[in-house]
């Protein structure tokens, strides 16, 4: 791509479109799920327990599918996610009880595992170093019509018709994404028909030993992976009760829930750009900390909200700063990762927040049952002004340090920066 002449080549703008008719259906039943959940006879407590639960799966499953990215490619990988996740839509629709979504959830966990992982790494090997940054925002800016379309549409449609005829419509739109991604997976294929890397053990353990050395190196990658870790922990605490507080607590209709989750994907729309062109001119370390700024002052705001207007603002400020962090924090994220690695790395730094952010649903609800329906809520606004500081101290720029010539026998390691 020529990168002067445009930010976007044909491919990429097809890749955008599969991408929002996917993640519309998506964004149409996430935000009201812990609701599907109530109605199919799911306590708070199990509600908690189902996003748990449901979070086991992809653990294991991001570190493959981000190596099968790797190795087979990153469109072929998505186009075979996107086969599982005709079936979980499948699921979703004709689950008789709130058990029996787990079973959806997994195959969602396998979609996520092939998909996730080469998101970021084709959008990174569709730009340069110099205006990566901003050509995430503009991919971010175009995907954030996702949530301004599917959050009302999936409430209106369970309002009008109920829970199952939405997911149908959903299924729909996501099974035609993947006809879209069928076809580049095929003509890409057909364009380039050079044999895939072989998926062998000693590839898999080759990629993970060279990430795990650029993990605990101390660099730029060690933080991210801690700072990002830390805010995933609280913000899944608290994310998963988000409709379940706004209806019994703030009073709000699901409509309204429907557009609370509209009005934050039309801010990260309205600054994804200027969060991009402020990381290149800048720095990524400045857009990440004003976002990680605005996102306390939003849950501040939301702690003392009673009514929609200031829900709403709350709701806007969230997604100003995540328009402003978002390109900023995909492309260090890709800077920091090598280009060969990072299907790989994307799909282990995934999987490792799983980790630690497992039980995360759990202690919310307990929180929120056993002491008070903000407790969860008052955690994070703390994390979200906390993990300013190390972002805007560790996410600066470095000065390159020349690589060591190798020697015959030897090879240069890995450079952090890719």
């Amino acid at each position: 791509m020529n990168a002067k002449k445009t930010l976007l080549n044909e491919t990429l703008i097809w890749f955008l479109i599969a991408m929002i008719l996917a993640n519309i259906a998506g964004s149409m039943y996430m935000d009201l799920l812990p609701l599907y959940l109530q109605e199919l006879n799911a306590s708070v407590a199990q509600v908690g327990l189902f996003f748990t639960l449901s979070a086991i799966i992809p653990l294991a499953l991001q570190i493959l599918g981000g190596w099968i990215s790797d190795s087979l490619g990153r469109l072929r990988s998505i186009a075979l996610g996107s086969l599982a996740g005709v079936l979980s839509y499948v699921g979703l629709v004709l689950a008789p009880s709130w058990e029996w979504l787990l079973l959806a959830q997994g195959l969602g966990a396998v979609t996520s595992a092939l998909v996730a992982p080469s998101y970021g790494a084709f959008i990174a090997e569709s730009s340069s170093e110099e205006n990566r940054a901003r050509v995430f925002g503009v991919v971010e800016t175009l995907y954030s019509v996702v949530g301004i379309v599917g959050p009302p549409l999936g409430a209106w449609l369970v309002e009008l018709r109920g829970f199952k005829p939405m997911l149908f419509v959903a299924g729909i739109l996501y099974l035609s994404a993947t006809i879209i991604r069928v076809r580049m997976a095929r003509n890409a294929r057909r364009q380039n028909p050079a044999p895939a890397s072989a998926l062998t053990l000693d590839s898999l353990r080759g990629n993970l030993r060279s990430l795990l050395i650029l993990l605990v190196s101390g660099g730029l990658l060690t933080w991210l992976f801690l700072t990002d870790g830390v805010r995933d922990i609280f913000f899944r605490m608290s994310f998963t009760f988000f409709p379940v507080y706004l209806k019994s607590v703030g009073g709000l209709t699901i409509q309204q829930i429907g557009w609370l989750s509209a009005s934050l994907s039309t801010a990260i729309m309205a600054t994804n750009l200027l969060g991009g062109w402020l990381a290149d001119r800048k720095g990524e370390h400045v857009a990440i900390s004003l976002g990680f700024l605005l996102d306390g002052i939003s849950m501040l705001i939301f702690l003392r909200a009673s009514t929609f207007p200031l829900f709403l603002l709350s709701w806007v400020l969230a997604g100003v700063g995540i328009g402003m962090m978002s390109p900023a924090y995909s492309s260090l994220m890709s800077k920091a990762l090598p280009e060969r690695l990072r299907g790989t790395g994307f799909g282990l730094l995934h999987s490792s927040l799983g980790v630690f952010s497992l039980p995360a649903p759990s202690i919310g609800a307990y929180l929120y049952e056993k002491f008070s329906p903000r407790a969860p809520f008052m955690l994070t606004t703390v994390i979200s002004f906390l993990t300013i500081l190390p972002a805007w101290f560790k996410f600066r720029p470095q000065k390159a340090t020349p690589a060591p010539l190798a020697v015959e026998g030897q090879t240069a390691p890995v450079s952090e920066q890719g």
